[in-house]
């Protein structure tokens, strides 16, 4: 399973308030969602995000509240993949559980830059930088994992069974 796209790159804390604001709480559907991802932090990003695009950021993203819109929104927007140096453990739980790949990876999250076109191989978990030719080797899933996220995510991996 592979992830390919340009990248949107983000700071350090990018909490769920962020990711999705509180005010869109109510809407349950991940493409209205969607409409909104990052709209307080990039108001450009749901304008210019195509789909099978890459997400990267430094520490702790995805901390604050713990709610699945927020990694919804993310995979709804057409990001096919978030690389951080670091997640906020509900944020990771809660984007597996909806089917939405992560990798922690702090050189590449260090190293990336915005716009770069960016390749990751979740079976070895090598990330490539197409822009520069560099490589990096984040974790890759396990194999339970990558079923979770081939199915869309837990609950259809559960009915599959």
């Amino acid at each position: 399973m592979k992830a390919n796209g340009h990248v949107f790159k983000y700071g350090d804390n990018v909490d769920t308030d962020v990711i999705i604001p509180a005010r869109y709480l109510n809407a349950t559907k991940g493409e209205e969602l969607a409409r909104h991802c990052m709209e307080d932090i990039d108001k450009e990003f749901v304008s210019k995000v195509q789909q099978g695009d890459i997400m990267i950021a430094n520490k702790n993203f995805g901390c604050g509240s713990s709610r699945e819109h927020a990694p919804l929104a993310i995979k709804c927007a057409g990001i096919s993949c978030v690389i951080a140096e670091t997640f906020a453990r509900i944020f990771f739980r809660n984007a597996i559980n909806i089917g939405l790949p992560i990798i922690e990876c702090p050189e590449a999250a260090k190293a990336i830059q915005a716009g770069d076109e960016v390749e990751v191989d979740f079976d070895t978990g090598v990330i490539t930088d197409k822009t520069t030719g560099q490589s990096f080797v984040g974790q890759p899933f396990p194999e339970f994992m990558q079923k979770i996220i081939s199915a869309g995510g837990l609950i259809p991996y559960i009915n599959e069974k």
